[in-house]
């Protein structure tokens, strides 16, 4: 398999809702690092091929969430247009990922396989539950979802195109 480029912005989170009535919004951010959000004064807002660099001018965190200002949205109609997009970082924006870790972005589209040899399907997306992450995998029957947690994702090969778990077939 062909080595895959990483893709040029790394899904972070999603905008919920509007907040209160200045114009903020609600975000939940995915992943554990994506609590980090707040440290960069822009970030790419929108759908998969549409991103726009919109400046933020204020981000705190509320529980989970995050409430966020966007640069000219000042009130709770204009911050419905943002409901339901993709908040993204540029990928030279952030860290390089520690040997062990990866950017769920990194693993849509990679075969998952189980410890039997069995193609279980392909990477479709991240959900976060509260308690983990998991991994939504499409396959020709529909999709299964498998905790994305240590003990059940053994291995991660990028270079490869392959996800090594602990998962049945049958599961």
């Amino acid at each position: 398999m062909a080595t895959r480029e990483p893709a040029e912005w790394v899904v972070m989170g999603r905008v919920l809702a509007p907040w209160g009535v200045k114009g903020a919004l609600k975000i939940e951010p995915f992943g554990a690092e994506s609590g980090n959000l707040c440290k960069y004064s822009a970030w790419w807002v929108g759908k998969p091929g549409e991103m726009n660099e919109v400046a933020l001018t204020e981000c705190r965190p509320h529980g989970v969430y995050l409430v966020a200002r966007f640069a000219g949205c000042e009130d709770p109609d204009q911050a419905k247009k943002y409901r339901g997009l993709e908040v993204a970082l540029k990928r030279a924006d952030l860290p390089q990922p520690a040997a062990h870790e990866f950017y769920q972005a990194d693993v849509v589209g990679l075969e998952v396989v189980n410890g039997q040899g069995e193609v279980l399907g392909k990477v479709a997306g991240f959900f976060s539950t509260g308690a983990n992450d998991v991994m939504r995998v499409s396959h020709e029957g529909g999709e299964r979802l498998i905790p994305a947690t240590p003990r059940v994702i053994r291995r991660i090969d990028l270079a490869g195109g392959r996800v090594e778990v602990d998962w049945g077939a049958d599961w």
